[in-house]
């Protein structure tokens, strides 16, 4: 990991762009975080938009974060932001916009296509930054991880044992090999869901939460489109954060 920038924000948090090799990514750590007290983290997922056009959304989680006590960090995605191109993938999305735009069903093969080497290519870069993130001697554990890509959060949390507990973002691009996945989660899971997003399978997100073998997990669902997420759905999911991480 090599630092490449760094700027006080607001509350004195600390915001620092690094490199991970030729992956790009941001930690957020509170100004009370240090050497003597080292604080919990949450890695924070977002859709493969790129960190830029991003960065608005992840920068006020990351503050919500470092309000309750806890580091954040993100990386981009394969494919996204200045990352190079990704042809596959990007084939698979110009599919995804031609079925929707003709109002066709998305079939299995074009999420197939779409996700699963995303997942397969995202998960171990994730891993990766975990470990660099962990032997920063201001960033501990217990480890939380927020949003993003569904499909990834799932992967994550079956493979990945330093994660004790994961907010979801409820989406309906989830292969049906996932949902096998699913059954494999055992971490507490916060899932939001929203009850009118405009490119959501409703019944699809449903059976995905059915699936997860958390013993604890819950299912936060709201009226509104994909973008109409009430602040106090991030209020409840910052409660789990602090119920989980401490």
């Amino acid at each position: 990991m090599r630092f490449t920038s760094e700027q006080r924000l607001d509350d004195g948090v600390l915001e620092r762009e690094f490199t991970l090799g030729d992956i790009p990514g941001v930690l957020w750590t509170p100004a009370a975080a240090s050497a003597s007290e080292p604080v919990p983290l949450i890695l924070l997922g977002h859709p493969p938009l790129g960190l830029r056009r991003m960065y608005p959304r992840l920068v006020g989680r990351a503050l919500q974060a470092a309000a309750d006590g806890f580091a954040a960090a993100t990386i981009e995605l394969p494919g996204s932001g200045d990352r190079p191109r990704w042809p596959a993938v990007d084939q698979a999305r110009a599919d995804l916009r031609r079925a929707m735009e003709a109002g066709e069903p998305v079939g299995d093969e074009i999420v197939d296509a779409l996700v699963l080497p995303l997942v397969d290519k995202a998960v171990p870069e994730w891993q990766a930054a975990l470990d660099a993130l962990l032997a920063l001697p201001e960033v501990g554990g217990p480890v939380g991880y927020s949003g993003g890509v569904i499909s990834i959060g799932v992967r994550l949390a079956v493979v990945e044992p330093r994660i004790s507990a994961a907010v979801l973002f409820a989406g309906s691009l989830v292969p049906r090999a996932m949902f096998e996945e699913a059954r494999r989660v055992t971490v507490p899971l916060h899932v939001l869901l929203q009850w009118d997003d405009e490119g959501n399978d409703r019944q699809a997100a449903l059976d995905l939460f059915d699936a997860f073998g958390s013993k604890e997990k819950s299912l936060h669902a709201h009226l509104g489109g994909h973008t109409g997420v009430p602040q106090f759905a991030g209020d409840a999911a910052a409660q789990f954060f602090t119920r989980h991480l401490r």
